[in-house]
Formats: C-alpha cells, sequence, structure tokens
C-alpha cells in the first residue's frame, strides 16, 4: 500500500488526474489531486465530511471549474460542459438521487438515454434494466415519488445505466437507507460492474462495506489524497483504518 498524494499512472490507465485543483467561487476545494482508474475497475473514494469528496466527483462530470489534466480513454475533460462530459460516456448519480418525482419510473429511466437515438436499443436496455431491478418493472408505471429511498435510488443509478456509460460517479448511494436496503444495493451495482465492466468511482461514508466492494480506493483529507491503495489491504491495516476511516477491522 501506498501513502503518497498522488498515484499517476501512465497514459493506458482509463481514468487519470493529475494536479486537479477544483472549487467554488474564489474559493479552492482541491489542491492538487492525482489518481488513476483501470477501465473495469471501482474506485472507492473515502474520508470524513467536508474532505471534498462531492467536489471531485463534480469536476469529474465538469460541474465546477478545474484545472490540471483529467483524461478519459485518453481524451482531456477539463472545462468541456456536463452534457459534452456526458455524451463522452460520464454519468452521474449525484447525492439525494434528483428523481423526478411526478413523472412514471420508466419515464425517470427512459430521461437516461435522451442523448441516444436508437429507439430499439433503448427499449434493449430498458429491460436489461428492469433485469437488475426487477422491483422498478413491477412500479414502471407508478410515479418515481412515491417509491421508498431505496426504490428511488435504484431508479436514479438505472437512469445512469441508460445512457451507456463507461464510467458511472455515485455519490453517497447508501445515504438515508436502512442497512440491509444498502447491502442489496451494492450487490446490485457489483453486479452491473462484473457482467458489463462498466468503471465506477464510488464516494461513501460506509467505508466498512465500501472496501468490501471496491478494487482500489483513495482517501481525501482537506482537498488532498493521504492515502492510496488496494481497497483490501487499506481495510486490513487496523492502524489505517482506525486513523484515516475510523472503523476498526473486523
Amino acid at each position: 500500500m501506498r501513502r503518497a498524494p498522488n498515484d499517476h499512472a501512465a497514459d493506458e490507465r482509463f481514468l487519470v488526474a493529475e494536479d486537479l485543483h477544483a472549487g467554488y467561487g474564489a474559493g479552492s476545494v482541491l489542491h492538487g489531486v492525482g489518481f488513476s482508474v483501470a477501465e473495469g475497475e471501482v474506485c472507492a473514494v473515502l474520508g470524513a465530511n467536508g474532505a471534498g469528496k462531492t467536489t471531485l466527483l463534480r469536476a469529474l462530470c465538469g460541474m465546477i471549474r478545474t484545472t490540471g489534466k483529467l483524461r478519459l480513454g485518453g481524451i482531456a475533460l477539463p472545462r468541456r460542459r456536463p452534457e459534452a462530459v456526458a455524451r463522452m460516456g460520464v454519468a452521474h448519480v449525484p447525492e439525494g438521487r434528483g428523481t423526478f418525482a411526478p413523472l412514471t419510473v420508466e419515464e425517470n429511466l427512459r430521461l437516461g438515454a435522451y442523448t441516444r437515438r436508437d429507439r430499439t436499443a433503448i427499449s434493449a436496455d430498458l429491460d436489461r434494466v428492469f433485469g437488475y431491478f426487477p422491483v422498478l418493472k413491477q412500479r414502471r408505471a407508478q410515479a418515481a415519488g412515491s417509491l421508498s429511498g431505496g426504490e428511488q435510488q435504484m431508479v436514479a443509478i438505472g437512469r445512469a445505466l441508460m445512457s451507456r456509460p463507461r464510467l458511472i460517479l455515485l455519490d453517497e448511494p447508501s445515504l438515508g437507507l436502512a442497512p440491509l436496503v444498502t447491502r442489496e444495493l451494492f450487490q446490485i451495482v457489483r453486479a452491473v460492474n462484473e457482467e458489463e465492466r462498466t468503471t465506477m468511482i464510488l464516494v461513501e461514508q460506509n467505508a466498512h462495506l465500501t472496501l468490501e466492494f471496491a478494487h482500489r480506493a483513495h482517501v481525501l483529507e482537506t482537498g488532498r489524497i493521504v492515502l492510496s491503495g488496494s481497497a483490501q489491504d487499506i481495510r486490513a491495516d487496523e492502524q489505517t483504518a482506525r486513523a484515516y476511516l475510523g472503523i476498526g477491522v473486523k
């Protein structure tokens, strides 16, 4: 396990960030962040509230100003508009789910394919999403706002899948969910990653469960990466787990 603030890799890495700075207005939140993610990998980003985790995801999808180098599949991402980043295959599932409450479940899901024109493939992808989330098929004509919190999170993830993303950014998917619902949701997301090789970056407060699920992890502290390594190594190191994540090894 490496205890350096940078984890730069060669250009063959799928997502590469180098010396990334980002913030809001005149304030800076991220200070020279560097990391990389391999294609098909699940990368966890952990840290305390205010560490810059959500800001990092917003920087990756073009929602806020950034400086530094950021490449996806060898193509530069910084300074692109969010819709252009989305067309490059980046799907963002924000904290709070962002469900369109008055619309039906199916209408919410189809919104994820708004940039696509391949109607036959869209219908096939809708069936694919229902395969991952059978409860959504049962509720396809139901208003999304009437669903439980866990079901609304399924809608948010399913909507992201409808864009056929190369990279999914998940921001606190377990927020407000019961532990059993959270574990079920993580198992479905794991299945998506394993079956479709979709690259994922997962921001989570539930560090213990996240480290079971991810391949690699980076720990953010006040806008800087202070620890990088395999999720297994970070989880197994009791001193590290206690110092940076507030958890003990089980």
